[in-house]
């Protein structure tokens, strides 16, 4: 057992050390650092600027640019629009001398209804011309509305928004509010699912082949059974995870803490980060780390086949198309969580972590079902971990090109003859 311990803490210790992963460690903090104070680097850089964007106008109508100013006034806008007195071509040209930034050309057409071209440098933003289009639209509601005699009253019972309520019938099920709410958090957390799965599970592949391509390999194997070795270097990297996300965790909980007050309602309240309910927590961790042990089993096997670091990304391509089909249904799931395709899918072992965490999520579930899906990935790592074993204590001792599936073979042979 003291083998076991001394590969665990080796694995965990030297890959703590590494270059590679402090850099990854200090950018992703700082990535988050910066999300979470994302409204002061957003002041900060605001501070001092107008913001205020300066739109010259020509109005051949004569009748448009003042309902243009109201329209603006109302809704509160930062445009800034000011009446051209000169030509077009003169126009043109201070724009382009960033006397403006941009030129507004109002006209009725036949119908003596509001018309306009927008006139820029670049064209490539698209905030500002569609912020002026809407204001425009409305103008053109209310003109058209006038046109056929109908009341400012009429007119707004007109495009009054239709009462349509939603009512779930099943006992226990969640509202409306509470769906929105936690398809926010469970996309997040589905995120968080699958980038630490995908990662960490590489992170061992790479561990293994590298090891095997130092030769380091042939010694361990004659001391440490397949299956110590290869668990313990599965739980030194899940420890090494551990590590990361609890760092990440803290620094995001102190900048969430300190920017409370500004954190209030908008994004935090749109993803249901206002009220997360425990459980959803527990089966978020308990699917996390589940589907990092099959993985990371999957993994250390695969990478166990290779003789060369290189090959190691082409034989763990299926694996990592695995985690990703997944990914991509879980997302598909979020609109139509109870949908047969999604329910059955959640039972197929390689795709339970995301998906089953997402219909828990999602869903009212009788506690059998999140249980069945736990069981069931409980009983392919343990399977995954036998058949691993016989492919690991074989593969790590296969040099050469090896980089086919069908090496599984040879390599589960080589077991039998030792």
């Amino acid at each position: 057992m003291s083998n076991f311990w001394i590969i665990l803490w080796h694995t965990y210790l030297s890959k703590l050390k590494s270059k590679s992963f402090i850099i990854t460690t200090l950018i992703t903090v700082l990535l988050v650092a910066g999300l979470t104070n994302m409204s002061r680097i957003m002041d900060l850089f605001n501070k001092g600027d107008e913001n205020e964007e300066k739109i010259a106008v020509i109005d051949e109508s004569g009748e448009l640019i003042n309902p243009l100013m109201e329209q603006l006034k109302l809704n509160d806008s930062s445009i800034l629009i000011e009446q051209f007195k000169g030509t077009v071509e003169e126009a043109e040209k201070a724009v382009i001398e960033n006397e403006y930034d941009g030129l507004l050309i109002l006209s009725f057409n036949d119908e003596k209804l509001p018309e306009a071209a927008y006139k820029a440098r670049s064209i490539a933003d698209t905030t500002l011309p569609s912020e002026l289009q809407q204001y425009l639209q409305q103008m053109k509601t209310q003109l058209a509305a006038s046109h056929i005699n109908l009341t400012q009253n009429q007119l707004t019972k007109l495009y009054e928004p239709i009462s349509f309520s939603k009512t779930a019938l099943e006992e226990n099920a969640k509202t409306e509010e509470e769906l929105n709410q936690a398809r926010g958090l469970v996309y997040v957390l589905l995120f968080i699912i699958y980038f630490a799965v995908l990662m960490y599970a590489n992170m061992i592949a790479m561990e293994v082949a590298t090891e095997k391509s130092s030769r380091v390999m042939e010694i361990l194997i004659s001391s440490v059974s397949p299956v110590k070795q290869m668990f313990a270097k599965i739980i030194g990297i899940a420890l090494l995870s551990l590590t990361q996300m609890v760092v990440l965790f803290v620094v995001g909980f102190y900048f969430v803490k300190k920017n409370l007050e500004s954190m209030q309602g908008g994004f935090f309240e749109f993803f249901g980060f206002n009220d997360i309910p425990i459980s959803t927590i527990i089966y978020a961790l308990v699917f996390l780390l589940l589907g990092y042990f099959l993985y990371a089993t999957l993994a250390a096997f695969l990478g166990s086949l290779v003789s060369r670091i290189e090959d190691v990304q082409q034989m763990i391509m299926p694996m990592t198309m695995l985690v990703v089909a997944g990914f991509m249904i879980a997302m598909f799931g979020l609109g139509q969580p109870d949908t047969s395709f999604i329910t059955i899918a959640s039972y197929i072992p390689f795709f339970t972590p995301m998906l089953m965490f997402m219909r828990v999520g999602m869903l009212t579930l009788p506690v059998w079902e999140p249980m069945i899906g736990i069981a069931i990935l409980i009983i392919t790592i343990i399977i995954l971990a036998i058949f691993g074993a016989k492919v690991y204590k074989g593969g790590v001792l296969m040099y050469g090109k090896s980089n086919s599936f069908k090496d599984i073979k040879k390599a589960i042979q080589l077991t039998k003859n030792e």
